[in-house]
């Protein structure tokens, strides 16, 4: 299967590509290097906007004239015109500790997202903090899920389903979800992926149900079925592939963010497109996600 480049776009960590299908473009992060960036396939020009501090996820605004960031300090609105960020809500947590990390909106709106375990001190020992969700109109909401490591967002194409990785522990979870009230029901096991290929980071699902899970250090994608069983594997040129979505008119071209971040000089020299925003036709449709908050 051809691997084509999007974009080369070096990031120090790539991440969260999603797909905005009214303007046919891609809207992508960079976590370390903070910055919100667009990129228009057809014309494949970007447009960047840098940010304060650590982004871990983001969604657009319902006017579409600027985004919703989480940032290590707390959610913020980016406004597209100025670049000004405007605090919506604070961390839920200690900054020094974590910082966000993945986020995705579910079909009514809602803004799902994760806690990674980043300190910026040493000698911190491994904690775990909540998922939360949030809308423009209540704020941030606790969910009852910790992690030192949320990764992994989706939904099953009937919205029946949320899947949430705890990439730490190797393992993905499937919940039951009420797209009505927002509540998360039982939890199961869905896949335990191996320790040997890394960590399971971000996923999208397709419209037979499959999850699709980019495995960070482990240089592919997976694709799991409903059931949970492996199916099908993309080989990447690229060590730490971080996160999938589908995209395109047809939402049949898969889009892959990367990371160079702590590889070595001889691993960048191996991986030269390492951080790039790469892409692929599996031969399968995406389900449409939604790209903005309420």
């Amino acid at each position: 299967m051809e691997i084509e480049i999007a974009l080369e776009a070096q990031a120090r960590i790539g991440e969260s590509p999603m797909w905005a299908s009214a303007e046919q473009a891609i809207y992508w992060i960079d976590v370390k290097e903070p910055a919100l960036h667009r990129f228009d396939v057809a014309s494949r020009s970007q447009r960047s906007w840098l940010l304060s501090s650590d982004v871990g996820a983001f969604a657009l605004m319902p006017d579409r004239r600027g985004a919703l960031v989480a940032l290590r300090e707390g959610i913020c609105r980016l406004d597209f015109a100025s670049s000004a960020l405007a605090p919506l809500a604070p961390a839920p947590f200690d900054p020094t500790l974590f910082r966000f990390n993945e986020g995705a909106c579910d079909a009514a709106g809602r803004f799902w997202v994760g806690v990674m375990f980043d300190p910026l001190v040493s000698g911190a020992q491994p904690q775990r903090a909540s998922l939360h969700s949030f809308t423009l109109q209540s704020g941030l909401r606790p969910e009852p899920d910790a992690a030192e490591l949320h990764n992994g967002m989706a939904w099953s194409p009937d919205g029946k389903t949320f899947y949430l990785a705890h990439s730490m522990q190797h393992e993905v979870f499937a919940h039951s979800f009420d797209e009505g009230t927002g509540l998360l029901g039982a939890r199961r096991s869905f896949v335990r992926t191996p320790e040997a290929l890394g960590v399971p980071d971000g996923a999208c699902v397709d419209t037979e149900g499959a999850y699709w899970c980019a495995l960070h250090g482990g240089g592919r994608l997976q694709r799991y079925t409903a059931a949970g069983k492996l199916n099908a594997e993309i080989l990447l040129p690229v060590s730490q592939p971080t996160m999938c979505a589908f995209g395109g008119v047809a939402l049949d071209t898969l889009y892959i963010t990367s990371a160079r971040d702590k590889l070595t000089a001889a691993q960048l020299r191996d991986e030269p497109l390492a951080g790039a925003l790469l892409c692929v036709r599996p031969g399968l449709v995406g389900t449409s996600r939604r790209c903005t908050v309420r």
